[in-house]
């Protein structure tokens, strides 16, 4: 007898009901969840790669007004975030000439605040991820166990411990049990994912902001010159945006 899956659900018990319909929220939730983050992590490479040019072409103008300007219509580009605040930073710094030790630990803590600031933002989301992969074997292994334990009720309700008494039990938990891993799977899959993609952006930034104050001390201080300064970060920049 082949039956289908809208069958199979129709000869659940209202407690496996319940599962499958939570494990179905679990799914839409993760889902949409790996969706708005794939699309908030293209727009930001997107806006990195086109922004990164036109940030460095200001710089090499010593145009710093509108490389800040341009840093702020870039919101997605997490690389703009902290490097047009470093930038809104030092910009003094470099006008005058002028670098203290106190001025450097300025600018690197501003970095370090719009960087950890960046990292929340880009994480938002993964902790669903991460309780899905985790909690949805889990829950699916709740309705296996109600699914068991409906089996042997129907044995004894039975009589006999024949195929049909036990039949919609074992359906039942081993359904439960099937859906939970499909749910689970693709959490795990898309959580791993997109945290190795956090890496990689929180190493991008780290190195684009450190090659940032490393050729402020050396440039503005005189050691390098300021085409230096502009020519070191237009790749540290061009680096960035091949995340």
């Amino acid at each position: 007898m082949n039956l289908s899956l809208i069958d199979l659900y129709g000869t659940m018990g209202g407690f496996a009901k319940g599962i499958i319909a939570t494990l179905a929220i679990m799914s839409i939730w993760s889902l949409t969840v790996m969706i708005q983050k794939w699309w908030f992590l293209r727009s930001a490479q997107s806006e990195t790669r086109k922004f990164a040019p036109e940030f460095s072409q200001f710089l090499e103008e010593d145009n710093l007004t509108e490389a800040i300007k341009l840093a702020e219509g870039y919101k997605k580009s997490h690389v703009a975030r902290v490097l047009g605040n470093a930038l809104s930073e030092i910009k003094p710094l470099i006008a005058d000439g002028s670098v203290t030790v106190s001025d450097i630990n300025s600018a690197e803590r501003a970095i370090e605040r719009e960087m950890l600031m960046t990292i929340v933002l880009i994480k938002r989301g993964l902790g669903i991820l991460a309780t899905t992969g985790s909690t949805a074997p889990f829950v699916g292994l709740l309705g296996t166990t109600m699914g068991i334990v409906n089996a042997f009720t129907g044995m004894a309700t039975s009589g006999g411990g024949g195929l049909g008494a036990i039949s919609a039990g074992i359906a039942e938990a081993l359904i439960t049990t099937a859906f939970g891993l499909m749910v689970a799977i693709p959490a795990v899959w898309a959580y791993n994912y997109f945290q190795t993609k956090v890496d990689n952006i929180t190493a991008e930034m780290t190195y684009s902001s450190k090659e940032m104050i490393d050729y402020l001390i050396k440039g503005v201080s005189g050691e390098f010159g300021r085409s230096r300064f502009t020519r070191e970060f237009n790749t540290a920049a061009q680096n960035a945006a091949k995340i």
